[in-house]
């Protein structure tokens, strides 16, 4: 008996994954889903893997041939569709990415929290503008001084107590200093003799800046604040021209009907020396000690006392600002704690 016939079509996998492939794909919702479709339809394992493997057993070459082409046919044409679908797939997704990313440039912007300057230097500011208009220069000066400068040059005499270390932050700068005193300087007043000793009068010059002392630190004090120092140095200057600068102050610091009044004081490097007080707030309050140069102060930095005269002041930027805002505490004003702080924004 003879055996049948094998009558199955080698092609037949093939014509029935051409009739389903372009519904398939076109059904596909991602590209990961594209990704796994291709190497089902057209991947090594995939009918037309299959076909392409059975090829060698086809001995006759014209079929052999023509079943290569029609394979290749296929997998051009399943291929393209793979490719045209997952372009469509990612111009849908980067459209949706970029939805989702959107930013709607028509409402208004989140603002940014405004900053400010700590209360002291606004303080500082304020009463360097007040005296810039007048025509002063600003000049600044090292915190780290000599005892020269902070006492000698201004007629401070070997034996007044702010020498003594109780009062006084001295350095230690090892040997090779000589025996120069070298501290933390206590006031900005030094600046009078280093900037009159490298400029000629006229002088009219103001030196805010931070100055130490050694304080323990209460309601009242710290061991570091800040001082405005302010000299006018010319030919007739006169106890008259220093109430009537440090009065124009007091009225732009404080307001129009500011009163002020001037109190004898001692001071070594003023001669005669006072205190301004200025009535504010239902007060009278102490704001600054003042005076005309002495003449020794002169002498030391080069100048003729008999040729010129000059008045200087010092206040606190500290004491300045809690007398104008009421503020009744020192140690407010060195507190970090923001909710200090905003008050006086």
């Amino acid at each position: 008996m003879m055996p049948t016939a094998n009558l199955s079509d080698p092609m037949e996998p093939l014509e029935s994954l051409r009739s389903t492939a372009g519904a398939r794909i076109e059904a596909v919702a991602s590209i990961a889903e594209l990704d796994a479709l291709e190497a089902e339809l057209v991947g090594r394992n995939s009918p037309i893997g299959a076909a392409r493997r059975g090829l060698g057993t086809i001995e006759d070459a014209d079929e052999r041939r023509d079943q290569g082409k029609a394979i290749n046919d296929l997998a051009t044409e399943v291929s393209a569709a793979i490719d045209a679908r997952r372009a469509t797939l990612a111009a849908i997704e980067e459209r949706e990415a970029l939805a989702a990313d959107r930013v709607d440039v028509t409402l208004p912007g989140r603002p940014v929290r405004r900053g400010t300057s700590h209360l002291v230097q606004s303080t500082i500011d304020e009463i360097v503008d007040i005296f810039v208009s007048l025509g002063y220069t600003v000049a600044d000066g090292p915190e780290a001084e000599t005892g020269f400068y902070n006492f000698t040059a201004l007629n401070i005499p070997e034996t007044h107590p702010s020498r003594h270390e109780s009062d006084t932050l001295y350095l230690d700068y090892g040997e090779g200093t000589g025996d120069e005193e070298v501290l933390l300087r206590t006031h900005t007043s030094p600046m009078q003799a280093r900037y009159m000793e490298t400029h000629e009068p006229p002088v009219y010059v103001v030196v805010p800046g931070k100055v130490f002392r050694a304080d323990e630190i209460d309601a009242t004090h710290l061991p570091v604040f800040h001082q405005i120092e302010g000299l006018a140095v010319d030919g007739s200057i006169t106890f008259a021209d220093l109430k009537g600068t440090l009065a124009h102050f007091a009225k732009e610091f404080f307001g129009r009907d500011t009163e002020v009044k001037f109190i004898p004081h001692y001071f070594p490097f003023t001669e005669p020396s006072a205190e301004m007080h200025a009535y504010t707030k239902g007060q009278w309050i102490e704001l600054l000690g003042c005076g005309m140069v002495n003449p020794a102060v002169f002498e030391q930095v080069g100048y003729d006392p008999d040729v010129y005269t000059g008045f200087a002041f010092g206040m606190g930027a500290e004491r300045m600002a809690m007398v104008r805002h009421g503020i009744t505490d020192l140690r407010a004003l060195a507190d970090p704690d923001l909710r200090i702080l905003e008050q006086y924004r």
